[in-house]
């Protein structure tokens, strides 16, 4: 029997637990197990970098959310793709970026993944020519998409690339964080990874950091759990604990989340301090239609370049008083950041360099009316 995604958010890999009749699965906080012979562990639980049951739990339930036979739980997003990257591709591999990519994963290309030989373009994935024409045929191995993306909220077509790297040999893995499984499902429109910093939407209350892969092919996922227990970036039983409890309420905040985005994202529209709104949901936004077609709903993210310049946009976010200025998203608390000093102060200087006057916008789950509020007076 097939369920609705809010039911399997709750009950999928958790199951009440057989000896007590717990509703909720209990934290194993425990390090080993113990084996009823040499060689026989107990239901396969030998180590708990290598199986955990709390972590099981939460990959089952990942795997069910975004359609998958394999999913896989890690102590950040990045550990993920580190692995992800280590397992599918070799030295003299190359890889497709987008070219507004998360900082820290472009870090991860520049500053690691390239010493280790693995080469890398950036480049539009709104537009599907461009990744086609950065393809190098025979050496691309993955064309690495996020859609939406990080901090310029560009669009991917999902199934056209899909298409397009499978015509040249390429696994397509697409960041689903800023979507959300509830937004958007990748592996149903043809990508073959699934990625997420579960920081973000899945935990949902900024209270624990974690990562996750998800396969639409069972071989690859299986071989992307062998590295997970060889490199061993797992995250711990509490964790995986905390993302699950936090998975439950993903549909319902989702639906918040969107419908205070789409609040603000109108008010700022047309504002006479705001240069321009970058929201999907907005039909100026380039991939409006694309996003309609491929998204549950639009999100809750929001950047916008403030009329002022860089010094303007600076100063909104010092302003900012409900909105808290940190870093990270996905929180059911908004959050204001200032992407070129902040979370992709790493790409300065390089081709995926942000704007200066751009502000990111985590819009949480608050009474929207005071978010409003907040906004006015920080706009000045």
């Amino acid at each position: 029997m097939s369920h609705g995604f809010d039911t399997l958010a709750i009950h999928a890999g958790q199951d009440p637990e057989a000896r007590t009749g717990a509703v909720i699965p209990p934290i194993y906080q425990t390090s080993t197990y113990a084996q009823d012979a040499v060689g026989a562990p107990r239901q396969g639980y030998e180590y708990s970098r290598s199986g955990n049951p709390t972590r099981d739990a939460l990959q089952e339930c990942l795997a069910a959310l975004e359609g998958g036979p394999v999913g896989l739980a890690f102590a950040s997003g990045l550990a993920a793709e580190d692995t992800l990257l280590r397992a599918a591709c070799k030295p003299g591999d190359h890889v497709v970026i987008p070219d507004d990519a998360y900082g820290g994963t472009y870090r991860l290309f520049a500053k690691v993944a390239e010493r280790w030989g693995l080469a890398y373009t950036p480049a539009k994935v709104s537009d599907v020519d461009a990744v086609r024409a950065a393809i190098r045929p025979g050496v691309t191995r993955i064309v690495w998409v996020e859609t939406p993306t990080n901090p310029l909220l560009g669009i991917a077509d999902i199934a056209a690339l899909a298409a397009v790297a499978h015509d040249a040999g390429a696994l397509l893995v697409v960041d689903n964080t800023f979507a959300s499984p509830y937004l958007q499902q990748p592996l149903a429109l043809g990508a073959d990874v699934v990625v997420h910093s579960t920081t973000k939407y899945v935990g949902g209350h900024s209270d624990v950091v974690g990562g996750a892969l998800v396969a639409a092919d069972r071989g690859l996922g299986e071989e992307l759990r062998f590295h997970q227990n060889a490199m061993g970036a797992v995250n711990g039983p509490f964790d995986a604990w905390l993302t699950l409890r936090g998975i439950k309420t993903l549909g319902v905040r989702m639906d918040r989340h969107c419908d205070n985005a789409e609040r603000i994202a109108a008010y700022l529209d047309g504002h006479a301090k705001v240069g321009q709104v970058i929201y999907p949901g907005l039909p100026s936004h380039p991939g409006h239609e694309v996003a309609a077609k491929q998204m549950r709903r639009f999100g809750g993210m929001i950047s916008f370049r403030a009329a002022g310049g860089e010094e303007h946009a600076v100063e909104i976010c010092n302003q900012a008083k409900l909105f808290v200025l940190a870093e990270s998203l996905g929180g059911v608390e908004s959050l204001i950041e200032h992407p070129g000093r902040m979370t992709h102060a790493s790409v300065a200087g390089s081709p995926l360099e942000v704007p200066g006057d751009l502000v990111r916008l985590s819009v949480g789950i608050e009474t929207v009316d005071d978010l409003l509020a907040d906004l006015e007076q920080a706009l000045g």
